[in-house]
């Protein structure tokens, strides 16, 4: 006997759904059969199961309803490992020196150390997030003035003097003039994917002297066949030039060799003060960030014949980014030296 039910349209929505499971929706039209009045034998036959199935989900609809057609709880297969036991194993293992022969551990020679199958190792890094050929890499400065020196530059960027030019300076050495053939290929998989040759032809260097207006974004820019201290004042002549002498200018740069004993030039010009980053955390120069998006854009997998049309291609990318030039804002994150001595273990734990 089946219950006098109401909810005919979530039968007719499961009836009709091309989302939910095939198994809920075959149970969905045993019931509505049901209610029908028909036989068990006749739903079967309908529906091309077997009889016992119907009397299956007939009975379970009579005693709970909707909620009788979706499938009980099962405790599912024993499991081979026990679970808590073989992951203290494994971040233990992970702790250890890999095998003779390898540089990092991988699955299998964790699965071998540990006598445990691949898939099981593998569930288990899944589960705790734990990539074992992936890798992040970032400089962790040992400035003892570091603290000091950054707040100066943050605050530079965050909170500049009022009515002062903040600018970013630094360069890029040695970029390549690499003339490379280049079109477009279909791979094994039937995507078009952009091609370059293995062989190429090297036509020399030059270095790239750049200028960000924290303020602005805008970028001032100078290409030179060497980056010496001279070629580093000229630079700096063409940044200040149209600049008053009345107005403070304040320029963040990194610790190169040619940034350091220009105090001729800062004497030569009283309003512009030098703030240098941290060693070993040039990553607060702003202008490494606009370097990056030029490496991008203008140079990787572009191809020059010759160092005057490398140097036009930059001057080119120059004029296009300034004209929608915007200011970076700073979102660095801290890292912290510790990170590096912490264990898988405590990571995980």
């Amino acid at each position: 006997m089946l219950p006098v039910f109401r909810g005919s349209r979530e039968l007719e929505r499961l009836i009709n759904s091309r989302t939910d499971e095939i198994r809920m929706i075959e149970r969905a039209k045993i019931v509505t059969r049901c209610l029908e009045g028909k036989r068990n034998d006749e739903i079967a036959a309908e529906l091309n199961i077997r009889a016992g199935t119907v009397a299956v989900w007939r009975k379970r609809f009579a005693s709970e309803g909707m909620k009788g057609l979706r499938d009980r709880q099962r405790s599912g297969k024993p499991p081979r490992y026990p679970v808590p036991e073989l992951r203290t194993r494994l971040l233990r293992q992970l702790e250890q020196p890999p095998p003779a022969g390898l540089s990092t551990w991988d699955g299998r020679s964790l699965a071998q150390m540990l006598g445990v199958s691949d898939d099981a190792v593998w569930r288990l890094l899944r589960k705790e997030g734990i990539q074992l050929q992936r890798h992040r890499s970032w400089c962790v400065s040992t400035d003892p003035e570091f603290a000091m020196k950054s707040a100066d530059i943050i605050g530079l960027y965050l909170n500049p003097p009022c009515n002062a030019l903040v600018i970013s300076i630094d360069e890029k050495p040695s970029i390549q003039a690499i003339e490379r053939p280049s079109g477009f290929v279909h791979t094994s998989s039937g995507k078009i994917v952009r091609g370059l040759k293995s062989t190429y032809k090297r036509h020399g260097t030059l270095n790239l002297f750049a200028a960000l207006n924290v303020a602005t974004g805008a970028i001032q820019s100078k290409t030179t066949a060497t980056k010496k201290r001279p070629d580093f004042q000229e630079f700096l002549d063409e940044v200040v030039a149209e600049v008053p002498t009345s107005q403070e200018v304040h320029i963040i740069l990194d610790n190169y060799c040619t940034h350091k004993k220009n105090d001729d030039w800062l004497a030569a010009h009283p309003n512009v003060n030098f703030h240098f980053t941290p060693t070993s955390a040039s990553w607060l120069n702003q202008v490494e960030i606009w370097f990056g998006i030029m490496s991008r854009k203008a140079l990787h997998g572009a191809s020059f014949s010759s160092i005057e049309q490398l140097t036009q291609a930059i001057k080119d990318f120059v004029a296009v980014y300034n004209n929608n030039a915007n200011p970076f804002v700073w979102r660095k994150r801290e890292v912290k030296g510790a990170q590096l001595r912490n264990t898988i273990v405590n990571l995980c734990n």
